[in-house]
């Protein structure tokens, strides 16, 4: 998976994405000594989180429309419950989905949704 995010505060969303999913930061991009974005690494999955310029207004609403679908060999009830004890809410806690995948779901500060999915 690669995507690529605006984000309203790209310190703030790199350390959700470090903190919550164990996101590692990789390439950073800078414009005159501010951040402009930050890849975000975990496996094969790469997230890169760009700050918002705010040119379509600061009360623009994002992750409206779409879904980011994550497959991970990684055990996905693990990642929920470390999400949960950090105090962030899920979507959808993990369970069989009906095309008999088991996942979970959940929602970024500036309202990105994702679902992880255990690959098999």
């Amino acid at each position: 998976m690669g995507v690529s995010l605006t984000v309203n505060d790209v310190e703030r969303s790199v350390a959700w994405y470090r903190d919550m999913l164990g996101f590692t930061p990789g390439e950073r991009w800078e414009d005159d000594g501010r951040v402009r974005g930050i890849q975000m690494k975990a496996g094969s999955c790469d997230i890169m989180l760009h700050q918002d310029d705010f040119a379509k207004g600061r009360d623009r609403r994002k992750g409206e429309g779409f879904r980011v679908w994550v497959e991970t060999a990684q055990d996905i009830n693990a990642i929920a419950a470390r999400v949960k004890a950090k105090g962030w809410p899920l979507d959808r806690e993990p369970s069989d989905t009906p095309w008999g995948d088991w996942a979970f779901a959940l929602t970024d500060p500036d309202g990105f949704k994702f679902t992880f999915i255990q690959a098999e």
